[in-house]
Formats: C-alpha cells, structure tokens, sequence
C-alpha cells in the first residue's frame, strides 16, 4: 500500500505543479491596466484620414504632405480619337511628342473612373414636361425614372484624366511648380486638347476617387502582363 501511495503523491505534486507554471506564463506578460491609464488611453484623439494617406495639408492649388512634399494636379480633357482621320492621328501624335520631349522632371499620368453628373440632363427632361403633351410626358417621365436610376446606382461612369508634378518643398516653392504645371497646361492646349490646373475641391475629389472607396467605381475588366509599345496609327 505504501508503494502505491509514493507514485499517487507524485503524480498529484506534478500536476499542480504544472498547472501552476502554466498559470504564471500566461499572465505573466500582462500587466495591471490601472485607472489613470485606461482614462489616458480613452483621451488619444482620433487618427484622420489625412493621416493614413500622407496628406498634410490641401491649400488652394497645392497638396502638401507629411514627408515634406508639395503637389498639383492637372485635368485633362478626354478627347474622342476615333473622329480624327489617320493623317491627324499622326500628325497629333508627333506634336504631343515634340511638345513634351523638353520636360526635364517626373510627373505622373492617371486615369480614375468617376460617375457622370447627369443632373443637367435631368433638369432639362423635367422643364420640358410643362408643355408636353399626356402621351409625351408619360414617356418624358419614364425616362427621368430611368435616368435617376442610372445616377443613383453610379453604372454610366466616365474616364478622368490627371497628371501630377511634385517636388521637395522649400518656401516659396509654390510659384516655381504654379509655372511647370501653366507651361505643361499650355503644351496640351495648344493642340487642341483641353488642360486645367484643378483648385483644392477638384483636389479633394480626386484624393477620394483614389482612396475612399464609397467614391471607388469597380471595374470587371481582365489584365494580363504586358510591354505597352507606341507606334504611329495605321
């Protein structure tokens, strides 16, 4: 009996043992949250959404980041190539490419999707109800439902286009990028394709399109890898 006992105490030390060690590992990397700390960590502001994003400050023209780096944004005007005969496409081509062959810093080429406003349209169907005709304001009707769907649901999207010029900031920065961003403008414009430099909303707007995803239109479209060649239309 008594060579059974020695084995049962044993086993029985160990376990408690064991269990104790256990115990001690787990808490033992947790530290006692007092009252003061928990009442600090309630007081941490909210981090922005400037924050996540590298943005420091939008002001007029100008977008400013945390990394001390200053922005503007050009929008170009979409224009419809298939209305342009081959000798135009060309010669459109060698002029764009003679235009932009003196630009001596980076900028960058975007392209977002964004619904289009077809308020105007809307407006316009529903001043024409006030003198139309039962059959004719039965369809003009029907159409503003249409069209209001089509707002709603954001499906008629349209391509914008955006270059961005940046640089290190310095003060007095803002002139020196104000007469690259006007000289770039003007290389577009004078072939006939239209070129602004947007304001702080359109900026805001833009900064959205790219990262708010409430403004994100998603496109099902396939991609594959590729080497992207330019030559001359056919």
């Amino acid at each position: 009996m008594n060579g059974l006992l020695f084995p049962i105490i044993m086993l029985t030390v160990t376990l408690l043992g064991g269990g104790v060690f256990l115990l001690i590992l787990k808490n033992g990397g947790k530290k006692p949250v007092s009252g003061e700390s928990a009442a600090q960590d309630s007081r941490q502001p909210c981090k922005t959404a400037m924050e996540f994003i590298n943005i420091k400050d939008i002001k007029g023209r100008y977008l400013y980041t945390k990394d001390g780096m200053i922005l503007t944004f050009l929008r170009l005007h979409a224009i419809s190539i298939d209305l342009l005969s081959r000798s135009e496409k060309n010669s459109l081509i060698k002029q764009l490419t003679a235009e932009l062959s003196d630009i001596q810093y980076p900028f960058k080429f975007m392209a977002v999707s964004r619904p289009v406003d077809i308020s105007p349209l809307i407006n316009e169907l529903t001043g024409m109800l006030k003198d139309a005709g039962e059959k004719r304001k039965e369809l003009l009707r029907h159409e503003i439902l249409q069209m209001s769907s089509y707002a709603l649901s954001g499906e008629i999207v349209e391509r914008q286009f955006y270059i961005s010029i940046w640089d290190r900031y310095e003060e007095g920065m803002e002139k020196d990028i104000y007469k690259r961003a006007a000289l770039l403008s003007e290389k577009f414009s004078v072939n006939g394709i239209g070129c602004d430099i947007i304001g702080e909303k359109e900026i805001v707007r833009l900064i959205n399109l790219v990262h708010n995803p409430a403004y994100v239109h998603l496109e099902d479209t396939e991609t594959m890898a590729s080497i992207p060649l330019l030559k001359e239309a056919e």
